[in-house]
């Protein structure tokens, strides 16, 4: 009697490398099932959204034209909702609120894990798979996690770390295994046309990288106003454009001429004012995080310590882990780290696992 083979839904968002992870599971016996979110195109904005790389009908068409090749059937998910809901609505609060949002993590956790794998179980499917470098892995203390990828430059294990044990349970990314470059070669060597193309490098729903002019155009009467530059002791230096021009450890589009180099050190949204200070004040050696999730690790001791990145590009530095609350993590590095900022995601590695992680405050 023939086993069934396992059904696994593969986001394919018409790029290189869920190109070729759809391809690797189908040679690898899985039953593979090509699928295209559809997320996000900004009225009025059409003619630029065609260009973008995740988010444009261009893309799903590349992704179709791979299922074809490789012989597997493809769909488009429409998903707009929720990733206006999760991911837009998210970054332009977060903006307004003076803080620096990485949508890439709530993507991943509500779009792409969340509203993908639920509707990929409605469907039958046992996994839901994509082009991420990264493994899970089932670690010795019972719990998944996602782990380094064989390529440490196109590691992207920061940016998953809020998936839940049963999403991950449910997840197969074999891109992990490979070289950026091996990827590329199976791509040309099996006629993909996706072979060549660029990886993107920005984020898919604001491809001029114009953050301040995307929340102004979606909360325009909420967008905050002009207001003063400070110094920490509360002398004024000049005006700033509103609080969601500026992020911390900035030092380009300040127009401040001070005779001497000087960055934003702090935003202050309940006074409408950005801080500007000398380059040491912006390292600082601790900071609080909330909003944690633990992945390969249960929870934390007081003490422990864990290689922690505090944002996607940071490498990495050692940090003592404390309790500051049922609800937050305090932080302590063992040297000071440049540019901790508040909003983004402080995710703590054990070895080459993600043990958890949460969002600056």
């Amino acid at each position: 009697m023939e086993t069934k083979r396992k059904k696994v839904v593969v986001g394919m968002s018409g790029g290189v490398d869920s190109s070729v992870a759809a391809y690797l599971l189908k040679e690898q016996g899985y039953e593979v099932i090509g699928v295209t979110m559809r997320l996000w195109q900004e009225k009025g904005r059409e003619a630029e959204a065609e260009e973008r790389e995740c988010c444009s009908l261009s893309a799903a068409e590349d992704a179709r034209r791979v299922a074809e090749k490789i012989g597997i059937p493809f769909y488009v998910m429409n998903f707009a909702e929720d990733f206006k809901r999760s991911v837009v609505d998210y970054f332009v609060e977060e903006y307004i609120c003076g803080r620096t949002p990485n949508p890439c993590i709530a993507c991943n956790r509500y779009v792409k894990w969340e509203a993908l794998f639920r509707r990929s179980m409605e469907i039958g499917a046992d996994y839901i798979a994509t082009g991420h470098y990264a493994k899970v892995v089932k670690r010795e203390n019972g719990r998944y996690a996602v782990a380094a990828s064989k390529t440490e430059k196109k590691d992207q294990t920061y940016a998953l770390y809020q998936l839940t044990q049963e999403q991950l349970s449910h997840t197969l990314m074999p891109v992990g295994e490979y070289e950026k470059e091996e990827i590329r070669a199976i791509a040309e060597k099996i006629g993909l046309q996706t072979a060549d193309k660029p990886d993107s490098q920005e984020i898919c729903f604001i491809p001029d990288h114009d953050y301040a002019g995307f929340v102004l155009r979606m909360a325009r009467e909420r967008m905050p106003k002009a207001g003063n530059f400070v110094t920490k002791a509360g002398e004024i230096l000049g005006e700033h454009k509103g609080i969601a021009h500026y992020t911390i450890g900035q030092r380009k589009g300040l127009n401040l001429a001070l005779g001497k180099p000087v960055f934003v050190t702090e935003i202050r949204p309940e006074t409408n004012e950005v801080v500007i200070g000398e380059g040491e004040e912006v390292f600082a050696k601790e900071f609080i995080a909330d909003r944690i999730h633990f992945m390969g690790v249960p929870e934390i001791k007081d003490g422990m310590r864990f290689r922690t990145k505090i944002r996607y590009a940071h490498k990495g530095a050692m940090a003592s882990l404390y309790q500051a609350s049922q609800e937050k993590i305090r932080f302590v590095f063992d040297e000071p780290q440049r540019a901790i900022t508040p909003g983004q995601a402080a995710v703590f590695y054990d070895e080459d696992c993600v043990a958890g992680g949460g969002v600056i405050l």
